[in-house]
């Protein structure tokens, strides 16, 4: 019987060679292939996803396994669909979150074509996330195993036909493990360090790629409180984020935070402590794992963005794509751009990006 060939999208990184290596001790016809993504010209050597050492790390990998590696370059569809994503969001006065974009657009679609084209059954990554296929033949996202490490957040983005051709071999496992797995079969990465910056800023601060990449939505203007009192002025929306405070600029006998930007009025609104918080959000852009949307309003746990803890709400769905989500307690940080995931227990239903606070 012909074994079941599948593509492991590789970054240099230790989970997607550990990855690598669970498939192929499960017997699969495995295929490393990586991409090569945009940089900004002279970073090159700065960029975590795709560096010459992470390549070279990659290639060591897969000679190591005894597998077939290739690159494919991604560099033109990487910049004109996630990094201008990034910029536009921030014009709009978002904080978006890019790696939604990437895993959607870049890794589920871009490179799941290529892994098809090659004539693979499945693509396989890295991700901290398990993949449950049900009686009915339809697939469940749960979190993984290792909470520190859960990836879930980021893969609500994907829908049941992506998922048919989906593996997520490290997220029955903690991460320690997947080290000393590593270090096991002797693999290059095995004590390569995890990076979570955006892999294109190349460890900069995002503010510095704004200013060389889209400067004119740094258009200074004035910082007002909630009653709409001038109290200095700021320079340029994108320079700040929701919950911020430090940096502000303003004097005050009391710790102000970024409550919200109001984008037509060029306005940073902050506020005390107290002032913080939202009580319900809308979402856009929702994508229900499962294919189906619900017909009532449900609960669930909420997360709102990668780093935070779920909490209670009550999800609403709405026409056109959107839900109404209503929080049990007023919820803090909740900024546009980001997005609200929803959970029952360790299953991943879906999630959207939201726009309205």
């Amino acid at each position: 019987m012909d074994k079941k060939k599948v593509v492991v999208a590789m970054s240099g990184g230790v989970d997607s060679s550990v990855a690598a290596a669970l498939l192929k001790e499960q017997g699969y016809d495995v295929i490393g292939m990586m991409l090569r993504l945009w940089s900004e010209p002279g970073k090159e050597d700065s960029n975590r996803c795709c560096t010459p050492d992470s390549m070279a790390q990659a290639r060591r990998v897969a000679a190591k396994l005894d597998i077939p590696f290739y690159v494919v370059d991604a560099k033109d569809v990487f910049r004109e669909t996630v990094v201008q994503y990034f910029l536009d969001g921030y014009a709009n006065g978002e904080t978006p979150n890019p790696c939604l974009l990437c895993n959607r657009q870049i890794r589920w679609t871009f490179l799941l074509d290529h892994a098809l084209a090659l004539g693979a059954d499945f693509m396989a990554t890295g991700h901290y996330v398990r993949r449950r296929t049900m009686d009915d033949g339809r697939s469940e996202l749960l979190r993984a195993v290792d909470p520190s490490k859960d990836q879930s957040y980021v893969l609500h983005v994907l829908d049941q036909q992506k998922l048919n051709f989906a593996l997520f071999p490290v997220g029955d496992y903690p991460k320690p493990e997947i080290r000393a797995i590593a270090e096991k079969y002797g693999l290059p990465t095995a004590s390569r360090k995890d990076s979570q910056d955006l892999c294109f800023l190349a460890g900069e601060d995002y503010r510095n790629f704004l200013q060389r990449n889209a400067p004119e939505i740094l258009t200074p203007g004035n910082i007002e409180t909630p009653d709409g009192k001038v109290i200095g002025q700021h320079n340029g929306l994108a320079n700040y984020t929701i919950g911020q405070r430090k940096g502000l600029g303003v004097a005050s006998p009391v710790p102000l935070y970024v409550i919200t930007k109001q984008t037509l009025r060029n306005t940073l609104i902050v506020g005390t402590q107290e002032q913080m918080g939202t009580s319900e959000l809308t979402a856009r852009d929702v994508n229900w794992v499962s294919g189906e949307v619900p017909r009532e309003p449900f609960r669930a746990e909420v997360k709102i963005r990668y780093t935070a803890k779920e909490v209670p709400a009550l999800v609403m769905p709405m026409d056109g794509n959107q839900v109404q989500v209503r929080f049990d307690a007023p919820v803090r940080d909740a900024t546009k751009g980001q997005a609200a995931v929803f959970y029952r227990g360790d299953v991943l239903l879906g999630g959207g990006i939201i726009h309205s606070i």
